[in-house]
């Protein structure tokens, strides 16, 4: 079989399935200034985090459309989102200055990939100037696998919420980061346990892993040494508080919403919520 020929066949495919879009446009003016992270942060302590964005482009990537922020914690996987209009210098920043202040934890460090919505001289001001200074980093250019934490929220946190549909309507991010602040935070973080990684190794040709038992992050949280008693009472209330089918009766509603406002020209796909 040609090529012409395999790629005749697989047309029909190719349009229920299109190529996924990667939005990552290099930053390279100040890769010299962020340093690639070579040491192995202490990920039994909360604080760490790993960053990435996700773009609300459908098909095509031209003009200017909605994006979300994801940023993860190694140690309790709490994970914060945030939708922003492009991914100029100041609005990210501004987001994650949100999203750190509705942190259960102080930020220690912070790893992103090397686009230039987090290559810039604004994020570096962000962190470098305050009393302690975040450790700054980057990974390595095309290896995703450096940010894999961050990479797997991508899909539980945004893609199975807002699906791969444009959103181009720059009025829907406040209703947007109202679902990320709200249900979407407090349901991922209180409720959906998750289990860790602690060991692998091989065992003749096979790798062998082991995980711990499933906890959610805020269990990890309270777990922490790290976390003072009054951080700790402050979550155990917002839990008493929370009703988990309260919460993802509320998302649906919201998200229904968002949706009837959106632009679906996509046929045959599945709105997931």
């Amino acid at each position: 079989m040609s090529e012409a020929t395999i790629d005749r066949l697989l047309q029909p495919e190719r349009v229920r399935f299109p190529r996924r879009l990667g939005g990552t446009k290099p930053g390279s003016l100040l890769k010299k200034h962020i340093p690639i992270k070579t040491d192995q942060w202490n990920e039994q302590t909360p604080g760490f985090v790993e960053a990435d964005t996700v773009a609300h482009c459908g098909e095509s990537l031209m003009g200017d459309f909605v994006w979300s922020i994801t940023l993860t914690d190694i140690y309790s996987s709490w994970t914060e989102n945030r939708a922003v209009w492009g991914k100029g210098a100041e609005g990210v920043v501004k987001q994650i200055e949100d999203i750190e202040s509705n942190l259960p934890f102080l930020i220690f460090g912070f790893d992103c990939d090397n686009g230039s919505e987090f290559l810039n001289y604004h994020l570096i001001r962000y962190f470098e100037h305050r009393t302690d200074p975040v450790q700054f980093t980057r990974s390595r250019p095309y290896h995703k696998d450096d940010n894999a934490h961050v990479e797997q929220k991508n899909w539980t946190h945004v893609r199975q919420l807002f699906g791969y549909y444009r959103i181009e309507d720059k009025a829907l991010i406040d209703a947007m980061n109202d679902v990320y602040k709200n249900e979407c935070s407090l349901l991922h973080n209180y409720f959906y346990p998750s289990m860790k990684l602690i060991d692998k190794h091989r065992v003749q040709a096979k790798i062998k892993k082991i995980h711990d038992k499933p906890q959610t992050p805020y269990q990890r949280i309270l777990a922490s040494k790290h976390i003072n008693a009054a951080q700790k009472e402050r979550l155990t209330a917002i839990y008493k508080t929370l009703n988990p089918f309260e919460l993802k009766m509320s998302l649906e509603a919201k998200l229904k919403n968002i949706f009837a406002r959106i632009d679906v020209r996509l046929k045959g796909r599945n709105i997931a919520i």
